[in-house]
């Protein structure tokens, strides 16, 4: 098979976000980067500069534009924008949502917390697959032979990754392997997804929390992504 007819796209999570509550922020506005996350779209920008990427494409979301634009100035590129990419919907949006703070002993809440299998608090899973694999496909498409790039969110990437590999949607939301700024790389030969790689570039700034070197190895952060 020719060069050609291999394609890499990688699926690339946004940097840190200055979320100083600790909000669930969700699909909600005005978001941005903090200097952290800024650092660590550099530091990707410069992981990827001798990459062949003919193409960036973004979510909606500021903090997802943020993070690919240094990415696509490094190649002479514009950033386009995918919907399809957008971060999971989510009923605790714009609240502050996890163990320990309250949230989950109050009644109001309990309705949405029956079906971790869907899940019950937000958009299905399968329907975050088909929206992202359509975004896939289509970045795919518009770098034929060479490499994309398209920034999205963490919940969106991992499932989408659990359903390349065959593996199932619901899961332990601790485990995913979705680090700030890691890169979930597809490479298809044609049309057909034939490896899945994942990597780190901004992994030392990561926040020790993130990485286990704060205590217990806790490799994600809030319960339902972002």
């Amino acid at each position: 098979m020719s060069s050609k007819d291999v394609t890499v796209v990688h699926l690339m999570r946004h940097g840190e976000v200055h979320n100083p509550a600790g909000v669930l922020y969700g699909r909600l506005p005005d978001y941005h980067l903090s200097a952290l996350g800024r650092e660590m779209a550099e530091r990707v920008a410069e992981h990827l500069a001798d990459r062949d990427i003919t193409h960036v494409v973004a979510s909606p979301l500021e903090r997802a534009q943020e993070t690919a634009a240094p990415i696509a100035a490094a190649h002479g590129l514009k950033t386009e924008v995918d919907e399809r990419l957008i971060e999971a919907e989510n009923i605790f949006q714009g609240k502050t949502f996890g163990v320990g703070d309250g949230s989950l002993r109050n009644p109001s809440h309990w309705k949405h917390l029956t079906n971790p299998f869907r899940p019950s608090w937000g958009e299905p899973y399968i329907e975050q697959v088909v929206r992202m694999m359509g975004a896939l496909g289509a970045a795919r498409d518009a770098a034929r032979g060479h490499e994309a790039v398209c920034v999205s969110h963490q919940l969106p990437i991992w499932v989408t990754r659990c359903f390349a590999e065959r593996r199932r949607l619901w899961h332990d939301p601790r485990k995913r392997q979705c680090s700030l700024a890691s890169l979930t790389s597809f490479t298809y030969e044609g049309d057909k997804i034939v490896s899945i790689g994942y990597s780190e570039p901004a992994r030392d700034l990561l926040p020790a929390h993130l990485t286990g070197k704060g205590g217990k190895n806790q490799p994600v952060g809030k319960s339902f992504g972002a």
